[in-house]
């Protein structure tokens, strides 16, 4: 074969992946019109249970103040209805297979149903972008990685269980934010111990003005500094969260206190233990799911309205108590907020010659948001072994809807897993201002040793 020819196959297979490449023009065309800027359904259902978007939450109730645990704008919502175990069946078909399995375990668990609200919110420079990343955004090879995008959502009209994922792992949650938060796991008679943590996080992806080659091929920087309890405090971790896990791994460090040494943590991934949790969650659970994709399969199952987690406003109130949400089994269900949304339902499905724990995981996702709202996941014998929510608010000082408590319950154990108890605490701080060189192994090193 001549080199012209070889030429000539080559810009095919180019101009083939090329159009391969985001979606047409005039489906773009569709975001801000008949689709919110994200990609949801503007309009609200038949029968009005879930209404239309208008924007989201854009604005602060009045009083409020940055480093205030945010109110609740909807606090004079009634409760419509309950979902106990005992009309559970009533309700099954916009439920998840694990709030079923919940409603059934526990005799006191149950689902408050308010109202629905739209309330998810990003800026205006997040929208603008992601109508251009719609038609120029792309899956890598295998699915691993994005190209084509930044700053904003990269397929906001998804064709594939790929791209909710992608969605959810790039979301807008603020350019900078630091938070000191508190982890239970809490024995089947109640008792617990608090594991405290201040975390930071740099959205590499979303900083303003970046372009793709500035990534380097770096989506989030974060830190996570364990301060209690004392056998514990101490310890930094560090990671650079890549884009393309497969073709470069997740860069990781942490400082050991008792070695007062900087190491690589090459383990920080996949389905080994998250920091501290007893056992209770895998590290890719952290943030209901982060890291590399490569050993799923990926099925868009479709859209259904069903009844998540939303505008946990009350859960996240600083007037409670860790103690009055920590209840035995299961957390406090009087204090939690239920509303039918549309999701996007993923199937994840361990491939062949792969490992993990969970050889299935279903993800429920705001069609809104881009959040993970719910995950059912299931062990290798195929059996429903765990299920996690994210209580989410729309934090108004920075315009994004994220979660203010995830919650990972283990069926077999009879046992469960809080993460990101803030009521005690001082609240998220969107203001932190960073930069990439605050999350290198030597400034690490240096923090370790003050």
């Amino acid at each position: 074969m001549n080199t012209k020819s070889l030429l000539t196959i080559a810009l095919g297979l180019l101009a083939s992946l090329v159009a391969q490449a985001g979606i047409s023009a005039a489906d773009a065309s569709r975001l801000g019109n008949d689709l919110t800027p994200l990609g949801g359904e503007k309009a609200g259902n038949a029968d009005g249970s879930i209404p239309a978007w208008n924007g989201g939450i854009t604005t602060a109730p009045a009083g409020y103040q940055p480093g205030q645990h945010h109110p609740d704008p909807f606090a004079d919502d009634a409760v419509k209805f309950t979902i106990t175990g005992a009309n559970a069946d009533q309700y099954a078909d916009k439920l998840s297979a694990g709030h079923l399995a919940l409603l059934k375990a526990y005799a006191g668990y149950s689902m408050p149903i308010y109202a629905s609200h739209r309330s998810a919110s990003n800026p205006q420079r997040i929208y603008d972008a992601t109508k251009a990343n719609a038609t120029t955004a792309a899956l890598t090879e295998g699915g691993n990685g994005i190209t084509g995008s930044v700053i904003g959502t990269p397929f906001p009209i998804p064709q594939n269980g790929l791209e909710v994922i992608w969605n959810h792992l790039t979301r807008y949650r603020g350019v900078a934010a630091s938070r000191h938060i508190s982890q239970a796991a809490p024995q089947r008679n109640g008792s617990y111990n608090l594991v405290d943590f201040d975390d930071e996080f740099l959205f590499n992806y979303v900083r303003e003005g970046i372009t793709e080659k500035d990534l380097d091929n770096v989506l989030i920087y974060f830190k996570q500094a364990v301060t209690a309890p004392a056998r514990l405090a101490g310890s930094i971790l560090v990671v650079h969260e890549t884009m393309d896990q497969v073709k470069e791994p997740r860069r990781a460090w942490l400082y050991n206190t008792g070695q007062r040494r900087v190491r690589r943590a090459p383990n920080v991934a996949y389905d080994n233990p998250g920091t501290a949790a007893d056992g209770m969650r895998t590290s890719d659970q952290f943030d209901m799911f982060n890291g590399a994709p490569d050993r799923y399969d990926w099925k868009l199952v479709g859209k259904k309205e069903m009844y998540v987690p939303y505008n946990s406003y009350k859960l996240h109130s600083g007037s409670l108590k860790y103690k009055d949400i920590l209840t035995p089994l299961h957390i406090n269900q009087g204090l939690t907020r239920y509303e039918l949304h549309r999701v996007w339902v993923v199937d994840a499905t361990l491939k062949a010659g792969t490992s993990h724990v969970y050889s299935r995981r279903t993800f429920y996702v705001d069609e809104d948001s881009w959040q993970i709202l719910a995950v059912d996941q299931y062990d290798g014998r195929g059996q429903l072994w765990r299920v996690s929510e994210a209580h989410c608010i729309n934090y108004y000082d920075a315009l994004t809807f994220w979660s203010t408590l995830e919650v990972h319950t283990d069926l077999l154990a009879g046992r469960y897993l809080a993460i990101g108890l803030d009521n005690e605490g001082k609240m998220y701080d969107f203001s932190l201002v960073r930069t990439p060189q605050d999350y290198t192994p030597s400034t690490l090193r240096q923090e370790g040793v003050r």
